[in-house]
């Protein structure tokens, strides 16, 4: 399928969720994303992977960086889309098509902005990071990535989230000594033990750290349990998944020493850790940015791939015309007139 980079936003979000394009799966959408930046005189274009870059490069005083990704989590019985009044339904018309379209939309008809725009699409956000297609290009190609402040286009329904926060998996494991559940006295259940882990995250007060103006909100929870050898026998091993959401004020280092000492006593192993990103608005690009879109701005209480331009230098928000509590759910949908007007906010400030 080829896609009109100049129709109406909301018919072009319909064709870019249309091309279907689960993790894993986003080569035909690059491919159609990539043959209609290729047809654009003002922009240069780049393909790495499943991750396709266009740029202008007009010498002007700032670079900013546009940036989303093409996949989608698994399908759910939603595509093809359908429009029912103002809200178009399907996979990924929320997280995060619509502000694919936006970008792809200001790529076609902004060929003569105030600050050069480099934009990006990419693929593997939904799975492990390790796939990531920015990651990719951070470590591959980091020249690419290059600006003085970045948009991720994700969900946040037309408002300003700033910064996001970091995540953290740790396998807080409890020992015990294995028996014959007909003598337990012989052993040790471990699963007993854990119930000492699991006090502390029951008696866990969420703190509320004050980054930059914007207010977080962090998080301790247990998300998996682990533990039992057979029905006839005391377990030796009880093992508890934990995922901490932290405030960007502080570092990976940081939140690691923070679960060990309060999970001091027990064996303690991190299984997947991404920092938090500071909100980024300390730039003149972005408080342009924040006056020309007109929006509330709040704290972002996720993690997203702004954490990764924060590694990079590039101070980055999340802004885009998707609703994000409707992320991966069966019925997705995104609002078309916040679409349109998401483009004229971001036009206002790359034009202005």
């Amino acid at each position: 399928m080829r896609l009109d980079l100049f129709s109406d936003v909301a018919d072009l979000t319909a064709a870019v969720v249309d091309i279907e394009s689960v993790s894993g799966g986003e080569g035909p959408l690059a491919d159609a994303v990539e043959e209609a930046l290729r047809a654009l005189p003002h922009l240069a274009v780049e393909r790495v992977g499943h991750n396709v870059v266009a740029r202008t490069d007009l010498g002007r005083a700032e670079r900013v960086v546009l940036a989303g990704h093409l996949d989608t989590v698994p399908l759910n019985g939603n595509l093809p889309s359908r429009v029912e009044g103002d809200r178009l339904y399907g996979c990924g018309t929320s997280d995060m098509k619509s502000g694919v379209a936006v970008a792809l939309r200001l790529a076609a008809t902004v060929a003569e902005p105030t600050r050069d725009i480099t934009f990006v699409f990419y693929e593997c956000e939904e799975i492990e990071a390790s796939r990531n297609g920015l990651r990719r290009l951070a470590r591959e190609r980091p020249e690419l990535l290059a600006g003085d402040f970045a948009v991720l286009m994700e969900p946040t329904g037309a408002l300003i989230e700033g910064g996001c926060q970091g995540t953290m998996r740790v396998e807080v494991a409890a020992a015990g000594e294995r028996a014959h559940s007909a003598r337990a006295w012989m052993g040790s259940n471990a699963i007993h033990s854990a119930g000492r882990i699991l006090d502390v995250l029951r008696a866990y007060e969420p703190t509320r750290p004050v980054v930059d103006g914007l207010e977080y909100r962090e998080g301790l929870n247990a998300v998996f349990v682990r533990g039992g050898v057979a029905g006839n026998v005391i377990p030796d091993e009880c093992v508890v998944t934990v995922n901490y959401r932290f405030a960007p004020d502080k570092s990976l280092d940081e939140a690691e020493r923070y679960l060990r000492e309060i999970f001091d006593g027990f064996a303690v192993m991190v299984t997947d850790a991404s920092p938090a990103a500071r909100p980024g608005l300390t730039h003149p690009a972005a408080d342009a940015f924040v006056r020309a879109a007109g929006a509330e701005v709040r704290a972002k209480l996720g993690w997203t791939d702004v954490a990764q331009f924060a590694e990079l230098g590039v101070p980055a928000v999340n802004y885009g015309p998707g609703e994000p509590t409707l992320a991966h759910t069966k019925d997705e949908y995104v609002e078309t007139p916040l679409i349109a007007d998401c483009e004229r906010r971001m036009r206002a400030w790359l034009t202005a």
